[in-house]
């Protein structure tokens, strides 16, 4: 069998391409059904994309990569898409987007788009070669091995994260038999952990605080679990941290606290440090710190001195994760297939013509709040373009 092009994964970004692509192309997949990180996505609702999506929002060894694409399908392109098919949206905090009903009806606009395109599941990618006019890729499709010819062939197989739905690897091992350099992919978006039972008495309890690594830093919730830190603003500062580094919370980022302990002192200074302190925090945080905070007994017994210990013990807590959950539960893979290896117009490979790499297993890694399905998408439009224009 023979096609223009061949698109291997059938989720954000490879769904998306196929729609682009047009009749000539092929979507394959492994699993049962297509887009299954789309529809568990945002608690089934689908972060589809983030309203202040740039640059600035992604990591790369390339920080330049990624402007050609996200430049030439923003996000108001594909809320003008979602508009398009009567999808009911809202927006949340920081520009995110969310489908009013289900993550589903994002699925079902994908597969609007691509209605001429064939969509096969169940399909286990074999082996894959070139013979010199076009790829060679064999599959096994419900048991039957077959082989299929095409012209341009598209990766959009992901990367390692959440090995429960499927995700293999599969593009890097691609991208190295084509001569393709890799960025080391690693687990990000992903809760830290540390020592058995540290933070255990702690499960369950929220703090919006300012996580940071580096020069790097988060202002948003974090939450405490029996294995250590997870909440948006770990997530966020996951993808910057690495094994062996420090990671600084600022328990209290919003407020003066030094500040507010000195007037505290005088207006409630027969109260207890701990009891104060609950003013800014939850008690079971407060009790799970107070062995170890340099002020206790009555504010009103606290120097200067004490209290800014205090406030710098609090806003500069300084914690040494032991790893972090891995890609069990990561949201993305960090590093990928080289960018420059790659064009940023088309996607395209600089050295292998008609061979494509789109979506996560790029070394393009978005922050949390709908910017890597915004990266899937403009990755999945301008290589679909590109094959269409060729023709």
């Amino acid at each position: 069998m023979h096609v223009q092009t061949l698109i291997l994964g059938a989720g954000a970004a490879g769904l998306l391409c196929a729609g682009q692509a047009g009749p000539g192309a092929l979507i394959v997949d492994h699993a049962a059904a297509p887009g299954e990180k789309i529809r568990i996505s945002g608690g089934g609702r689908c972060n589809f994309t983030n309203l202040h999506t740039g640059p600035a929002n992604f990591i790369s060894q390339n920080p330049h990569f990624a402007k050609s694409a996200l430049s030439r399908f923003s996000p108001q392109d594909f809320l003008a898409l979602v508009d398009r098919h009567g999808i009911g949206w809202h927006e949340k905090t920081l520009g995110q987007l969310f489908c009013d009903r289900s993550a589903r009806d994002i699925i079902a606009m994908l597969l609007a788009e691509m209605a001429d395109v064939p969509l096969w599941l169940n399909t286990v990618i074999e082996e894959i070669g070139h013979d010199g006019a076009a790829f060679q890729v064999r599959l096994t499709r419900d048991g039957a091995a077959q082989t299929v010819s095409a012209r341009n062939l598209v990766v959009a197989t992901g990367g390692k994260s959440i090995p429960k739905m499927g995700a293999t690897g599969l593009a890097y091992k691609i991208a190295e038999q084509f001569g393709h350099q890799l960025i080391e992919p690693r687990p990000a978006l992903v809760p830290l952990t540390f020592d058995a039972g540290q933070f255990a008495p702690l499960a369950g309890v929220t703090q919006r605080v300012r996580a940071g690594c580096g020069s790097v830093s988060f202002d948003e919730a974090m939450l405490f679990t029996h294995r250590g830190l997870s909440g948006p603003a770990i997530l966020q500062i996951s993808s910057y941290w690495a094994d062996g580094q420090t990671v600084r919370i600022n328990l209290v980022p919003q407020t003066d606290l030094l500040g507010a302990l000195k007037d505290l002192r005088r207006t409630a200074g027969k109260k207890q440090v701990s009891t104060v302190l609950t003013q800014f925090m939850p008690t079971r945080l407060v009790d799970h710190l107070l062995p170890a905070l340099p002020a206790m007994g009555l504010l009103a017994d606290q120097s200067d001195p004490a209290l800014t210990a205090l406030a710098k013990a609090l806003q500069n807590w300084d914690l040494r994760p032991g790893g972090s959950e891995g890609y069990r539960t990561a949201e993305v893979t960090l590093g990928g297939v080289d960018t420059g290896g790659l064009s940023s117009r088309t996607m395209m490979s600089k050295t292998v013509p008609g061979l494509y790499f789109i979506g996560e297993c790029v070394d393009v890694t978005g922050w949390l709040g709908g910017y890597n399905f915004q990266w899937a998408w403009a990755s999945g439009y301008v290589a679909g373009q590109a094959i269409r224009d060729m023709g």
